[in-house]
């Protein structure tokens, strides 16, 4: 029986379409060295016509949406692309439960470079939030709330790009041994804006984090979330 495509699919740039394009199509094939013999492939909605053209290629597809959260882009805008196609789409990247784990692993490594103590240290969750609902800004602290089972900082919080409480409101008088992670897929837009501007505006004096897109073992961790998909 043929394996089915897979596709890794993101929100994109749409004032650079393509620079999103290549992150994500890099991404897969990185995805795919942990895959014999699967096809992986990475498009972004930014892209007209591309994901359109890869669901016809195959009788089976998988799709796995490389967002933080559900919301109207993976409930929506993703479904309306593909239209009748028969294609099977996984939860959004960010919401595997699977993620708590890869995360606590992640800071538990970046606390121990530095040799600070976890009760000690302050967690920021820089995310993108939406104007169109609260959905997505109760998954991320629901996110937040489950890590802070696995882990005992001195506190978690959560700021978001389009809603309330807003990046710089909450980054404020965050101490020197605090971690801000982006809680994003991809070093792009919000990332590499919005973030360090209200980290600025505030005068943080902590550690800026890689979203989690640039993180070495995560074409690893994708591959043992499709493979169990």
């Amino acid at each position: 029986m043929d394996l089915p495509l897979v596709i890794l699919v993101g929100h994109g740039q749409p004032s650079a379409p393509q620079e999103g394009e290549q992150q994500i199509a890099d991404l897969a094939a990185q995805v795919a060295q942990h895959m014999p013999g699967q096809r992986v492939e990475g498009t972004t909605l930014a892209v007209p016509q591309r994901l359109e053209d890869l669901v016809t290629q195959a009788d089976q597809v998988v799709i796995l949406p490389m967002f933080m959260t559900d919301g109207y882009f993976t409930t929506v805008a993703l479904p309306k692309r593909i239209g009748v196609a028969q294609a099977r789409i996984l939860p959004a990247f960010g919401m595997d439960p699977r993620l708590i784990s890869f995360t606590r692993n992640w800071l538990l490594a970046e606390l121990a470079g530095r040799r600070w103590a976890l009760e000690e240290t302050v967690l920021f969750l820089a995310a993108h939030g939406s104007a169109r609902g609260p959905k997505p800004a109760i998954a991320t602290q629901s996110f937040a709330d489950a890590l802070g089972q696995q882990m005992s900082f001195a506190e978690i919080r959560c700021g978001y790009v389009e809603q309330d409480p807003r990046l710089e409101d909450a980054a404020a008088n965050l101490t020197q041994q605090s971690f801000c992670l982006p809680f994003f897929a991809f070093r792009r837009g919000h990332v590499i804006e919005d973030i360090p501007e209200a980290l600025e505006a505030t005068e943080f004096p902590g550690a800026l984090l890689d979203p989690y897109g640039s993180h070495p073992d995560l074409p690893r961790y994708l591959a043992d979330v499709l493979k169990t998909a």
